[in-house]
């Protein structure tokens, strides 16, 4: 099977799109289950966050095999993770949905920022989250975390499957992130999705203006009168979209 590559045309077309819109798309192929759960932006961005998943993950610490001169190892799975994230992905940690501990701090983010990461995402949590914020880049976290995951994280794995605020994560798959959260799109549907999630984002800004303009959603959202669909089809035009 050959690998999936997001092109840039795609990249695009995920930029201009809510997670919201995508997990409805996403619904109608029978995937109730790709939003990741309790993660939140750092801070507030103007563009998407939209990169394949390149993925670290966590088990719980045993403190024998896990003291603090591990991180002198160049192999270690955290280093080595950070340093081979490809430029372009989104990096992808399953950190067992425990924030007590830190998945990673400023340094380690402003390292796959300089290194051209589209942004990181844990279900745990960040330390010196308020630089993090103010960093180019996008992250999510669940909360701020403490200083260090040594207490109970061990980074065991890089880029295999894992799951992240219960959501599975193949390597590879579509990663979106907008400023409410972050959703997760299958590899082999990348291309339809966006696609569809474009079509969807047109309506739905077709509708907001009707709503604002005073019209009633009956019959327009969903669109069940053909009249909807012809004023659709008129706003499409004079839109270009």
């Amino acid at each position: 099977m050959t690998e999936y590559v997001l092109s840039d045309a795609t990249r695009k077309k995920y930029e201009g799109v809510s997670c919201a819109t995508i997990c409805t798309a996403l619904y109608k192929r029978g995937l109730r289950n790709q939003f990741i759960q309790d993660v939140r932006p750092l801070s507030h961005k103007s563009k998407n966050m939209v990169g394949q998943a390149f993925t670290l993950r966590y088990i719980p610490a045993r403190e024998d095999l896990n003291p603090l001169s591990v991180f002198q190892n160049p192999q270690h799975p955290q280093r080595a993770g950070v340093e081979s994230c490809p430029p372009g992905h989104v990096m992808v940690m399953d950190s067992r949905k425990d924030p007590r501990a830190a998945s990673a701090g400023s340094i380690l983010v402003s390292r796959l920022m300089m290194r051209g990461a589209a942004g990181v995402v844990t279900d745990g949590g960040f330390r010196d989250s308020p630089e993090i914020a103010e960093l180019d880049i996008r992250t999510y976290h669940n909360r701020p975390s403490a200083p260090t995951n040594l207490t109970l994280h061990q980074a065991l794995d890089i880029n295999v499957p894992i799951g992240c605020g219960d959501v599975p994560v193949w390597p590879g798959d579509v990663v979106v992130g907008d400023n409410e959260g972050v959703v997760i799109v299958p590899a082999h549907l990348a291309e339809e999705i966006a696609d569809e999630a474009v079509e969807m984002t047109a309506f739905e800004d077709f509708v907001a203006e009707e709503v604002l303009n005073g019209r009633s959603i009956i019959g327009l959202y969903p669109a069940t009168r053909e009249e909807t669909k012809a004023d659709f089809a008129k706003w499409r035009q004079a839109k270009g979209r």
